[in-house]
């Protein structure tokens, strides 16, 4: 049985070569020279969603915006959410305050002249805003984003705020901005918050073990937030070579992603993160309280 919590469902839409596990391998210079698989992959899920009849939030990429703006409408079309997922696929907290806030800005301009709707959410790279680069969510309240989906509530060498909201809530920025937060979503085992929220962990999880997480989590009223990447779908993509742990995190489990997929779109029910926001309430102004990091 189908439960009846509205869950939500994210793509991050980049293309295997933008990925911070083999950013040491791939010069961001030689993108251009690269051929480009976000295209048929992003087709591709857009099928599986009309033939599933969900909706998704789609983070997407300045780079890839810029290049295929006909991806982009067609997202809009087919009734998906755009959002912004910054312009290069850069890690804040290695950029400059004054970098982040352009890219940041020119990538919802360039989205927003698109689809000429306003983008109202933004989810980092690698989601890449932690306590080093808190200073981050000014300029995303700033630029007038209504919500960030960028915070992962666990310890990670990459990312992660341990100690941080598991639910979504407003948030007050370093410079006494609000800004409402929807974490990525983690399961407690044993007092420890370990990731499920899709992506890798989507790929490394049996099947049965991320059913279980999510079942569990919806019987106690609380719905998930689920990520994938294009590139997730394309075990046939190219194979770069990165240090062990690199690769393993970019090819594990590529070959059955898709079959994956397609059943938890059919086990669970989804719609977009701002649809799923406002079902919440969150932009009523009636959860006055908001949480400093």
């Amino acid at each position: 049985m189908v439960p009846t919590i509205n869950n939500v469902l994210t793509v991050d839409v980049e293309d295997y070569f933008h990925v911070a596990a083999l950013a040491k391998s791939i010069n961001p210079n030689d993108w251009d020279s690269i051929s480009p698989r976000v295209l048929k992959n992003s087709y591709q899920l857009l099928d599986l969603f009309d033939e599933k009849n969900v909706k998704a939030t789609h983070f997407t990429l300045g780079w890839v915006a810029e290049r295929f703006p006909e991806l982009i409408r067609e997202i809009d079309s087919r009734g998906h959410e755009i959002a912004s997922h910054g312009y290069r696929h850069q890690l804040v907290y290695t950029q400059s305050p004054a970098v982040f806030e352009k890219e940041t800005i020119d990538s919802k301009n360039l989205l927003e002249d698109i689809i000429g709707k306003p983008v109202r959410g933004y989810r980092a790279a690698s989601y890449s805003i932690t306590r080093k680069s808190l200073w981050a969510l000014d300029i995303l309240a700033d630029s007038g984003f209504k919500y960030d989906s960028s915070i992962f509530p666990i310890a990670h060498d990459r990312y992660g705020i341990t100690g941080s909201p598991e639910l979504p809530h407003l948030l007050e920025t370093p410079n006494k901005s609000t800004l409402v937060e929807y974490p990525l979503s983690t399961f407690r085992v044993m007092g420890q918050s370990i990731p499920v929220a899709g992506g890798g962990y989507f790929r490394l999880y049996p099947y049965w073990l991320s059913r279980f997480f999510y079942h569990k989590l919806n019987r106690q009223s609380v719905p998930f937030v689920f990520y994938l990447h294009p590139w997730e779908i394309d075990p046939a993509q190219p194979r770069v070579k990165a240090s062990l742990l690199s690769e393993f995190r970019h090819y594990n489990n590529l070959d059955c992603c898709y079959q994956r997929l397609s059943r938890l779109l059919a086990d669970f029910r989804f719609t977009t993160m701002h649809d799923k926001l406002n079902e919440l309430k969150m932009f009523n102004g009636s959860h006055d309280i908001a949480i400093r990091y």
